[in-house]
Formats: structure tokens, sequence, C-alpha cells
């Protein structure tokens, strides 16, 4: 699945259209939870996701839809990127 396409069906998990489906502004005028912590924020609260850390676990785990991604080098990035996914998961079922 695209990046787009990840944020489209997040995007229809919170109701709205595809780049901005929260009201607020973001530094570059885009919504994208995929690359913006406080867009992933907003999107994981607005959607009563449960994002949990385990040390003997690389990875981060959000209880919905399952989702989980590898740390890897950059955790943050792979946080929002299960965020984004749970999100979609959730935007798609719909």
């Amino acid at each position: 699945m695209t990046d787009r396409k990840l944020l489209e069906d997040a995007a229809k998990a919170v109701g709205g259209g595809a780049w901005h489906p929260l009201t607020h502004d973001t530094p570059n005028g885009r919504w994208n939870p995929l690359t913006d912590d406080g867009d992933a924020l907003r999107l994981a609260v607005k959607l009563n996701l449960d994002v949990h850390f385990w040390p003997e676990h690389p990875e981060a785990w959000v209880e919905a839809m399952a989702q989980d991604e590898l740390l890897g080098s950059d955790p943050y990035a792979a946080t929002r990127r299960a965020i984004v996914r749970a999100a979609a998961a959730i935007g798609a079922a719909k």
C-alpha cells in the first residue's frame, strides 16, 4: 500500500478528506501523520488508539487492528507509521 493510500484511508477513519481531516494548521500546511509527530498524536487521540512499547520487543504496537512496526533506527517514524496503519485499517473498514 502506498503512503498516499495509507493517508487517505486514515483520513476516512476520522471522517475527513484525503489531506486535511483534522482542523489545525501545520508548519507545511499539509496533514501528514507519517512525517509529523503532532499530526500522528492527534490522529491517535481522535481514534482513541492505544500505543504500547515493551523493552523486550523492538517495535511499536497499536492495539487497534493489531498493527505493529519495527522501531529500527527511527522509533518516532515507526510509531507514526504504526498509528497511521491502524487508522488506515479502521478507515478502510468503514
